[in-house]
This record gives C-alpha cells, sequence and structure tokens, in this order.
C-alpha cells in the first residue's frame, strides 16, 4: 500500500479559458517512434485535449491514463500528455498502459512553466513536474475548458472533462 499524504499546491497563475494556449515544441513519442512536434500542429487537425501529469511510473500518471484509456476520448479528438518523462520512459508508459495516446516528453519542465502548472517536489531540490492539469483547446489553441491542480494527489473530474469535449466536438 502507498502512503502519501494529501499536500496544498500554491496558487498559481495558469492558462485559463478563453486564453491561447502557449506553442511549443517537444518530442512527440507514440508506440513505435519520436519526433519533434508542435502544439499548433496538432490544433491544425482539429481540437486537442492536453494532459499535463506526473512522471511516468507515478501512481496518479496510471490512474490518469487509465481512466482516459478507458473513456476513448481519442476516438473524437486528439488526445496529447505531457510530462518530465523521458522518451524512453513515454515509450514504455504506454506500452504497459496499452494507450494509444502520444506523449510529449518535457524533461526541464518548461512547458509547465510556461502554462502555470509547475510543480517544484518536496525533498528534491531543483526537481519539478507538471501539477495535474487538462486544457481542452479549440482548433485556434484557444482554451475551451481549463482544470489545473489544487492539491496532490489530486485528479480531474472526468465526467466534466467528457461534457467539454461533447459541447466542443
Amino acid at each position: 500500500m502507498v502512503d502519501f499524504e494529501v499536500v496544498e499546491l500554491p496558487e498559481t497563475d495558469h492558462v485559463d479559458v478563453g486564453d491561447t494556449a502557449p506553442d511549443f515544441t517537444r518530442p512527440l513519442v507514440d508506440a513505435e517512434y519520436w519526433e519533434d512536434a508542435s502544439l499548433s500542429e496538432l490544433t491544425a487537425d482539429g481540437p486537442v485535449l492536453l494532459v499535463f501529469y506526473t512522471m511516468d511510473g507515478a501512481f496518479p500518471a496510471t490512474y490518469v491514463w487509465n481512466e482516459i484509456r478507458d473513456r476513448n476520448w481519442g476516438d473524437t479528438l486528439t488526445v496529447v500528455g505531457l510530462s518530465i518523462s523521458s522518451p524512453y520512459e513515454h515509450k514504455t508508459f504506454i506500452e504497459e498502459r496499452e494507450m494509444s495516446y502520444s506523449l510529449f516528453s518535457d524533461p526541464q519542465n518548461g512547458v509547465a512553466a510556461e502554462y502555470g502548472v509547475e510543480n517544484d517536489l518536496d525533498g528534491m531540490a531543483g526537481v519539478a513536474e507538471a501539477r495535474p492539469a487538462v486544457f481542452l483547446l479549440d482548433d485556434e489553441r484557444t482554451v475551451e475548458y481549463a482544470w489545473v491542480a489544487s492539491e496532490w494527489p489530486d485528479f480531474p473530474d472526468y465526467d466534466e472533462v467528457e461534457a467539454a469535449i461533447d459541447d466542443l466536438v
């Protein structure tokens, strides 16, 4: 049994509904390979659900991606994740979770900082990762729905996310 304590996260000035989501280019990993890709390339093809999550292997990442996988959101829009994990870790995570989604690799956590969702890890000087967050973007990168964790661990209201997806697509 994993023993953990719920921790309140500090307030954050994150990207929110109505904002244009910052564009970025990072390695995008799928089950076969990875290559640099930009968020704007993905939104050019339609709406995108951008999911920031803890590093691969952490139990919150497993819970989040199992839920998203089981809901089949990728059938109606592009779903991508982003974490500090390396492309190699992403490939293993995708395989283990039997996911059909791609994951951006951002080891320096720069994208999370740009979105206002960075989280310094307690007891790990100089190490930060993204706090859990979900941004639903239209084809212009306008944020149509935003959820950002206020504590760790915290998980989105999946039914609420699904309703926002249904409203957009």
